[in-house]
């Protein structure tokens, strides 16, 4: 191996999203905006569920935890990419690398079994309205708490197998942040372990995970259709689209990044896939869960008077 490929790389350079110069300003301004207003959606959304005594139940305590889980994913990922479409130059350590991998990582895994909950918190008002109570409120702050420490566990694992790689071919990531796989590609130590483990993980948390949400509303399907008035009927439905779009978009993007074969081998492709699940979806959440919840304009119609 030649002289310069030995020596051990301490920092990466991200490539951003392109290369482009003439690009760099209208998409600073862009992801700017787009920042701010996600920050603004999943912020406020927490405080209205927060001073709102009515909306104090178990669906919107987890719509509020998703809320801040979002804003945690977001942040982790797009205040760096701001600062690098404008300077080039700036360089992320190993240890910064690592870090905003763990905090978003640790972000996609809790809001995979978030959804979990709140598929079961649906099945359990639909499917048994007068248990309700019952099994969702002397539960609720386990499966919380569960649904945390998974997802602040479970990336320590990766972290840890990527201290075992050594980097010297070169330190450019071709992304737009630390994600795990250009990491792969640039390591002079054999990755297969770690790519091994990422994608057996990856696939049971995100499969079986998947799975125990359709299966909760398989069942919700054929409850609705039991019930005899159509107004009944059309609020449960309305009840669950929202959280079955953002599972779908969610869920989506995940499995052609990290299950699908050849995952990690089309750089501009991968690129647009973690640009939707690191931006986009933290974006369009707290819209999807409030548009059509009378519950949180009322809430909100209230905080606007005072």
């Amino acid at each position: 191996m030649a002289e310069e490929n030995m020596t051990l790389v301490t920092g990466f350079l991200l490539t951003g999203l392109t290369d482009l110069p003439g690009l760099q300003v209208p998409l600073f301004l862009v992801f700017l905006a787009i920042y701010l207003t996600t920050m603004a959606g999943n912020l406020g959304l927490i405080s209205l569920i927060w001073k709102d005594p009515h909306l104090h139940t178990p669906m919107y305590s987890l719509l509020g935890s998703l809320a801040f889980v979002d804003a945690c994913s977001s942040s982790s990922v797009t205040p760096k990419m701001l600062f690098n479409t404008l300077d080039k130059s700036q360089t992320m350590s190993l240890f910064e690398c690592m870090a905003q991998y763990y905090v978003f990582g640790s972000s996609a895994i809790t809001e995979c079994f978030l959804l979990v909950v709140m598929a079961y918190d649906r099945y359990a008002a639909i499917c048994s309205p007068l248990l309700y109570p019952v099994l969702m409120s002397d539960r609720l702050c386990t499966w919380l708490s569960a649904s945390y420490a998974i997802g602040f566990l479970h990336p320590m694992i990766h972290v840890g197998l990527l201290f075992r790689l050594s980097f010297c071919r070169s330190n450019i990531i071709h992304h737009f942040y630390c994600e795990i796989l250009p990491l792969f590609t640039i390591s002079c130590t054999d990755p297969s372990i770690n790519a091994l483990v990422l994608f057996i993980s990856a696939s049971f948390i995100q499969v079986s995970t998947f799975m125990t949400i359709m299966v909760s509303y398989t069942c919700v399907l054929f409850a609705i259709l039991k019930k005899k008035s159509e107004k009944s009927r059309s609020k449960a439905f309305s009840t669950c689209s929202a959280h079955l779009l953002s599972v779908s978009l969610f869920y989506g993007t995940l499995f052609f990044m990290y299950v699908r074969p050849g995952s990690g081998q089309d750089q501009y492709q991968d690129k647009m896939y973690s640009l939707f699940y690191t931006i986009i979806i933290p974006l369009l959440n707290p819209f999807i869960y409030s548009l059509r919840n009378k519950e949180v304009f009322g809430a909100l119609r209230k905080i606007i008077k005072i």
